[in-house]
């Protein structure tokens, strides 16, 4: 059998006892490990500034700081280098704790057995290994213009990349702004999973999806009684976020009167439920997302609290060099969800697609994807597969969708009330009175559309007995 070659690594040997650090540097194959010593955690994280081990042997009490203390250190950085800790005999629980709760790679203990130490220490620069391949597959992807569900290649989808790279390590507040569709949860998501906080939850709430009456309770929890149809407590999503991130979308919508409760929370790493009677600690990290204009309709110091970083995804229609490898990655996808084999898109459909605007924006791409996918099940997807999310289709020789947008005659002179009412109506006709994509072609949320609607109405009845 030939002899498979020696597996060589970089080893960090953390231990207060020289008699231990020199024993357990003894037990080394020889020639294959190249080996520090360090006195403490402390010590460790300084040599680790300039050498890169591919694995650290650290006992769990030490003067200074201890072995625990290094872990946390080290989890808190996002160093994912495996970590064997030592523990004394009869110390299980600590050596548990130290694997489990900090995250280390496995223990032994004292006094260390050499073949069961060089077997750990061969498996954990493998596994270190495979976390260096894994990097690298993520960086080529980035590359290629993918960062998890994000996908984009120009310049501007790049540079939300390295944006997304730079703040999830922090514990920053991060407000993403972008039309409807564009994908700015996406991005909270993908700020989440590259952050240290990756292993705990994330928790997402939608302001304009709640009445103003339930928004404090979907964010603070409330205790039994708190109000009529409160049976039990309910812990709300500062809680269950705790630890996590929790992200605010369409921030924008959330009622006046809960704001300052908002921004408070923030401050304080406190919350009290709806009824309660005292503060509760939560760490959660923000993220937030509107599809207003920044600062518009939030309070300005709890804009200023929310976006200590901001994100802007941009709209489709401004990065339309993106449409192809957005559509190619979703038909992957797609032929997983539907188990249709279709390959691609053909030129004719895709230059319908790069001349379309795109009022709906990703969003409305992967309807039009979709759809497209199931009728075509096989092949490439031609222009006849291609209808919008309204039922318009695609047409030859044209360059847009049929039933294109109808102009509007403006008279000199009308109220701007009376404007807006036209363009509203005007708006939901196209749309055969899809309230959502007429909400996305305005550029305002649901939520305010169905309020804009409803003052009409509430004018029109006033109107109605003085006639």
């Amino acid at each position: 059998m030939p002899k498979l070659p020696a597996l060589r690594g970089r080893i960090l040997i953390v231990d207060d006892d020289e008699r231990q650090r020199s024993a357990l540097v003894a037990m080394l194959p020889d020639g294959d490990f190249e080996s520090q010593v360090a006195v403490s955690g402390q010590d460790a994280l300084e040599r680790l500034a300039t050498f890169s081990a591919d694995v650290i042997i650290a006992d769990l009490v030490m003067p200074r700081m201890d072995g625990f203390e290094l872990l946390r250190q080290l989890r808190d950085r996002g160093d994912l280098t495996p970590t064997i800790a030592l523990t004394g005999f009869g110390s299980m629980e600590k050596a548990l704790s130290a694997v489990h709760d900090l995250k280390a790679f496995w223990y032994l203990e004292k006094p260390v057995e050499p073949r069961a130490f060089r077997i750990l220490l061969e498996r954990a620069t493998l596994y270190n290994r495979s976390l260096t391949k894994a990097d690298v597959l993520k960086r080529d992807l980035r590359l290629r213009g993918v960062l998890g569900d994000l996908v984009g290649t120009s310049p501007v989808m790049q540079h939300i990349f390295w944006l997304i790279r730079q703040v999830a390590p922090t514990s920053a507040s991060v407000l993403i702004c972008g039309e409807s569709g564009t994908g700015k949860e996406l991005v909270a998501r993908e700020i989440h999973k590259h952050s240290p906080r990756s292993d705990s939850p994330f928790v997402a709430i939608n302001a304009a999806a709640l009445p103003e009456t339930l928004v404090e309770s979907e964010l603070f929890g409330h205790e039994r009684g708190a109000f009529t149809g409160a049976m039990e407590r309910s812990a709300g999503c500062f809680e269950q976020a705790n630890g996590g991130t929790l992200f605010l979308d369409e921030i924008g919508e959330m009622p006046q009167s809960t704001q300052p409760k908002l921004l408070r929370a923030l401050e304080d790493l406190r919350i009290r439920r709806l009824g309660g009677k005292r503060d509760i600690p939560v760490d959660a990290r923000i993220l937030a997302a509107t599809s207003q204009a920044p600062g518009t309709h939030l309070r300005e110091e709890l804009y200023y609290r929310l976006s200590v970083f901001q994100i802007v995804v941009p709209p489709l229609r401004e990065h339309k060099e993106d449409i192809a490898p957005i559509a190619d990655v979703m038909l992957q996808n797609l032929n997983l969800k539907h188990g249709t084999h279709v390959t691609g898109i053909d030129a004719e459909g895709l230059d319908f697609l790069l001349g379309y605007a795109w009022p709906g924006n990703v969003r409305e791409l992967r309807n039009v994807m979709e759809r497209a996918a199931i009728v075509r099940d096989v092949g490439l997807i031609q222009l006849t597969d291609l209808r919008s999310p309204v039922g318009v289709e695609f047409r030859r020789n044209a360059t847009e969708f049929l039933g294109s947008t109808p102009s509007m005659v403006v008279p000199l002179g009308q109220p701007l009330m009376k404007l807006e009412e036209d363009y509203i109506k005007t708006t939901l006709e196209h749309v055969g009175g899809n309230r959502k994509l007429a909400a996305q072609m305005l550029g305002i949320s649901l939520r305010t559309l169905q309020n804009r609607i409803s003052a009409i109405r509430q004018a029109a009845e006033v109107k109605a007995p003085e006639a």
